[in-house]
């Protein structure tokens, strides 16, 4: 059996994703060429890897055990080239994180652009996910850490406390609501909404509605908070967005903001990740300046 790193590595996070598809687009594959690999992989051993069915795939008890060694083989690489790069002159490292919406839009930027600009040698793969995927790239190995909420399961994970991030509905200053100190999601389940045009925050929300036997009512979708404010500000719809964007956007965009008062609507973001031992030596201290930084800004209040 003559599997490569790509291989390992693509066949991981299809077994992540339970979808060929949604695995090949995690490692930059196409869908044509992840097939015909895994089709290899399969032919080399001589055994049946994966079960595919109508809502997915999934691994046999051969790719169950491939999938354990091939997590091994990937976190020994991590600590090798960790290991490695702290002896190294002008070697280039890649830290790779996945976040969720609120992390990556409201709280990475500032934290992680002063953290690079004094490692330029570090490069960081940040891909936006929901926590629950977060969690499960994670334990899979593949992404050293995520940042994600404490609604996702993490067992077996280690945490670290990053950030409290409050969702708020945001509406047009004159609207009859913004006297409202907090609705509940199904106040507004009724109501037009202008959303984002992908992302981890849409699919949780459309997810919540889901929930409750509604699907949403998008009457149109933005790429930016900025944008779903100034559309939420013309009463084209509402707008639900983490309180720290509400609050950048309203120096600009004549609107308010209100509350959800749903339990899930607040959520403590946490930085997860498996050990520290198997951490990268950049992974290690990135992951402790961003929970120090967390520390730093509780002990200024």
């Amino acid at each position: 059996m003559r599997f490569d790193l790509t291989d390992l590595r693509l066949f991981l996070a299809v077994v992540d994703a339970g979808s060929i598809t949604h695995g090949a687009a995690d490692v930059g594959l196409s869908l044509s060429a992840a097939s015909e690999r895994l089709r290899d992989m399969e032919a080399a051993g001589e055994v049946k890897l994966l079960e595919r069915g109508r809502r997915g795939v999934w691994p046999t008890a051969a790719g169950e055990a491939l999938a354990h060694h091939a997590r091994l083989i990937r976190r020994q690489m991590a600590q090798m080239r960790g290991e490695l790069g702290e002896h190294a002159s002008g070697v280039r490292a890649t830290v790779r994180i996945a976040a969720n919406t609120a992390a990556l839009t409201e709280f990475l930027p500032e934290r992680l652009s002063t953290w690079m600009a004094v490692h330029p040698q570090i490069d960081v793969d940040l891909r936006e996910r929901q926590s629950d995927e977060i969690a499960r790239a994670v334990s899979g190995g593949l992404v050293e850490f995520g940042i994600l909420s404490d609604a996702a399961a993490t067992a077996g994970l280690q945490l670290r406390p990053f950030a409290t991030d409050r969702l708020v509905v945001v509406i047009s200053r004159d609207h009859v609501l913004a006297a409202k100190k907090r609705v509940t999601f199904a106040d507004i389940l009724d109501q037009h909404l202008v959303g984002l045009a992908g992302g981890a925050l849409q699919d949780h929300l459309a997810v919540q509605a889901a929930r409750t036997g509604v699907r949403l009512k998008v009457r149109v979708r933005m790429r930016t908070f900025e944008g779903i404010c100034h559309m939420a500000a013309a009463d084209v719809g509402f707008g639900i967005m983490p309180e720290t964007a509400a609050r950048r956007c309203s120096r600009s965009a004549k609107i308010a903001f209100v509350r959800l008062a749903d339990d899930w609507a607040t959520r403590r973001l946490s930085i997860c990740f498996r050990t520290e031992e198997e951490l990268s030596s950049p992974a290690r201290d990135l992951l402790e300046y961003l929970a120090s930084s967390n520390q730093r800004r509780l002990s200024e209040r």
